[in-house]
């Protein structure tokens, strides 16, 4: 009898094991330092008392974010591996480097948190006050303007003003917003195309001055300051950035992480760091991420195309 009862305890299935069961990782695949790696840590502080276990933010950058989207991709698809990331590796990066195996059926969303809203900035004394003025500018004479870098969300905003509205626009790559901003200041370049969360101390110290958002809605520093759109020209360029896990992840795994990122964003730390860089909060669940993400690889795409922009 005894043996029977042991024979079927060994035959029985083993209990589901609770996740998480360990440690978890959240991979920055960003600088050290960065605002994606201010936003992972201000997750990760929450997850540790939701979760019941430490979680720990580890930098792994190079390539636009494309060298720690892989490492999250070759993790174990069991949640103990995510990466804090902005859409560039998933949207943008496979239509300019061949072979990241990224896209939008790399990895599974778990939730958005930031939307990163992109703008252009002029120098306070500039006459143009809309952005109609600023393309009307650039009907009569070539403008100038700083971006991160060609084939950048900036740079594609500019060519989304260009493409719905026409002008001549001359791009000059610069490294950051902070060194395209000074030059502005300085009455070298006609514009910056920008994260407007960099130009926020410029612009409370007088120094620059808001023109147009590419968002759907306003940033909130600049309530008073329209989108393109509602100044009738159609240049969108969302930019979010948002929480990942290895695709194959199992759904009851990942709807306790889209939780347990909701509750992070209501947290006194989330909101500490959204005040201290300028972060535009935006929770999204996995579904509408997935979304999101679908419809800027393929936005991001088709611009990409027009642009003559091939893989390399």
């Amino acid at each position: 009898m005894r043996r029977a009862l042991l024979l079927l305890a060994l035959l029985a299935p083993l209990p589901a094991t609770a996740f998480p069961d360990r440690p978890v990782t959240i991979i920055n695949p960003y600088a050290t330092g960065s605002s994606t790696d201010a936003a992972a840590r201000a997750l990760a502080d929450s997850f540790t008392r939701d979760l019941g276990q430490n979680v720990v933010v580890t930098s792994q950058s190079g390539g636009s974010g494309v060298v720690g989207m892989r490492a999250l991709t070759a993790a174990a698809p069991d949640g103990h591996t995510l990466a804090y990331s902005p859409l560039v590796p998933l949207a943008f990066q496979p239509h300019l480097v061949r072979n990241t195996g990224l896209g939008p059926d790399a990895v599974a969303p778990v939730c958005n948190v930031t939307e990163n809203i992109l703008g252009i900035m002029v120098k306070a004394d500039s006459p143009w006050r809309t952005l109609a003025d600023m393309v009307a500018a650039a009907r009569q004479r070539p403008l100038t303007y700083g971006s991160p870098g060609p084939n950048s969300a900036p740079f594609l905003g500019v060519h989304r003003v260009q493409s719905a509205a026409g002008g001549q626009f001359t791009h000059v790559p610069f490294r950051g917003d902070g060194a395209s901003l000074t030059e502005v200041i300085a009455g070298r370049l006609d514009f910056a195309a920008i994260v407007v969360a960099s130009g926020v101390p410029m612009a409370r110290a007088g120094q620059t001055r808001l023109v147009a958002v590419f968002s759907e809605g306003r940033h909130p520093a600049f309530p008073d300051v329209p989108t393109a759109r509602e100044q009738g020209i159609d240049a969108l360029q969302p930019s979010y950035a948002g929480l990942f896990a290895p695709r194959g992840t199992p759904e009851p795994v990942l709807a306790r992480l889209e939780a347990a990122c909701r509750a992070a964003m209501e947290t006194d730390g989330f909101r500490r760091f959204a005040e201290n860089w300028g972060a535009v909060a935006s929770f999204r669940g996995r579904a509408e991420l997935q979304r999101l993400l679908t419809a800027e690889y393929e936005a991001t795409g088709a611009a990409f195309r027009a642009l003559g922009v091939t893989p390399e």
